[in-house]
C-alpha cells in the first residue's frame, strides 16, 4: 500500500503525518509527503514529534514533481491536510481523503504557544491515522 500526505509547504502537517504514519502503519506501507510550494521543515514540527519518540529531523520538503514516478503511479490513498489554503491536487486513481487542519506554522505568539498548536495538530493526526489503520486492510 502507498499513501501520500499533502499540504502546501510540506513543512508541518504533511511532514508530521508522514512521520506518524510510518510509525503507526509500519514498514509494509510506503508513505511519502509532498507539497505544491515546499519550504523547510518547521522546527516545531520536529520538536512536537520528537516529544513522542519520532525523529523527522532529517526529512526534506518535497514537491509532488520530485516523487518517484513508480510511487506516483501506485498511490492507493492521497490524504490532503489543508484547511484555509488551496491544497495541491494529484491526478491519480487513488482514493482521496481530506483531513482539513489549520496550519500551525501560521500561528503567531510565544514559542510555547506555537508549539502547543503543533502538538494539537500532531495529536489530531495521530488519532486520525490510528482510526485510518483500523479501517483499511494492511
Amino acid at each position: 500500500m502507498n499513501i501520500l500526505f499533502m499540504c502546501v509547504a510540506n513543512s508541518a502537517r504533511s511532514q508530521m503525518a508522514e512521520g506518524l504514519a510510518k510509525k503507526i502503519l509500519g514498514p509494509s506501507v510506503q508513505i511519502k509527503s509532498a507539497g505544491s510550494k515546499p519550504t523547510t521543515v518547521n522546527p516545531f514540527a520536529i520538536q512536537s514529534l520528537r516529544e513522542i519518540g519520532i525523529d523527522i529531523s532529517q526529512s526534506q520538503p518535497k514537491s509532488i514533481d520530485s516523487l518517484p514516478k513508480k510511487f506516483l503511479g501506485s498511490i492507493d490513498y492521497v490524504i490532503t491536510l489543508c484547511a484555509e489554503e488551496v491544497c495541491p491536487v494529484v491526478i491519480s486513481e487513488a482514493k482521496k481523503i481530506h483531513w482539513p487542519l489549520p496550519d500551525p506554522a501560521q500561528v503567531t505568539g510565544s514559542d510555547e504557544y506555537k508549539l502547543q498548536h503543533f502538538r494539537d495538530v500532531r495529536d489530531t493526526l495521530k488519532n486520525r491515522i490510528e482510526n485510518f489503520k483500523l479501517n483499511i486492510p494492511l
